[in-house]
């Protein structure tokens, strides 16, 4: 039985190596924060371990058989590069999400993988594609651009850090993955999701006015929104909202 001209059986193991990737997520979620080894003996240590996170396993073994459905598997190498792209970012973006949100950081540990990972993957599509590559590289530096020019003046007109500069590593690192326009279109959902998020955390007072929001949650979520929905779908939607309706098709 073939979906989307993939056997089901792709997707069975999909979805198992996403259960078990995303026992290995949770397992990184203890042992960054505590700037500690990830890999370890200690993984093999029932004693060591927490339970396992259910929820994060299942979020990613659904991520990784939407993955396959999206992208399909195909024989050579270079037409699965985009599979393996976002499989791999897949359970760095979790952690990055699960972490910030609870201790509001982003370990330097996980931001400088992203990027030796998206370099080495900007290199690979380089040598199919220089054109490729360039946008990745452009994405980078529009990620961490953007985000570092919001920062410093956000320092500078409230006398405080609008976002960490672990937002704007995170960004900069995904601009490898997601190219230039990928980059842009991120951050314009993160910057919307977290104002209306915000806007309803401190309306509803879960959230005081003077309590700190991490941002590294939108910029996750506007990450798996761009993944998955189509490019022209979000650029139309954007348009439209960032106008007030004013846009026609």
């Amino acid at each position: 039985m073939y979906i989307n001209d993939v056997h089901i059986l792709c997707y069975v193991i999909a979805g198992i190596i996403g259960i078990f990737v995303g026992k290995f997520v949770n397992w990184c979620n203890i042992r960054l924060p505590e700037y500690k080894k990830v890999f370890s003996k200690e993984m093999f240590n029932k004693s060591k371990t927490k339970s396992p996170n259910y929820i994060l396993m299942t979020v990613v073994a659904v991520i990784y058989i939407a993955l396959v459905y999206l992208y399909g598997i195909h024989k050579d190498l270079y037409s699965n590069l985009n599979l393996i792209k976002y499989a791999l970012l897949t359970p760095m973006l979790l952690s990055a999400f699960v972490i910030d949100y609870k201790m509001q950081i982003i370990p330097n540990r996980l931001n400088l993988t992203m990027f030796e990972i998206g370099l080495l993957l900007t290199f690979i599509f380089g040598i199919q594609n220089v054109n490729i590559a360039v946008n990745m590289l452009l994405g980078m530096l529009a990620g961490g651009g953007i985000f570092l020019f919001i920062t410093l003046i956000g320092g500078l007109i409230a006398g405080k850090e609008a976002m960490g500069f672990g937002d704007v590593k995170l960004m900069g690192a995904l601009g490898l993955y997601f190219g230039l326009s990928g980059i842009i279109v991120i951050s314009l959902i993160a910057f919307l999701l977290g104002a209306i998020i915000s806007v309803i955390l401190l309306a509803t007072k879960v959230k005081k006015s003077d309590e700190y929001i991490p941002f590294g949650p939108f910029i996750v979520i506007a990450s798996f929104i761009v993944l998955f929905v189509p490019f022209g779908t979000l650029v139309t939607i954007l348009l439209k909202v960032f106008t007030l309706g004013m846009y026609k098709n």
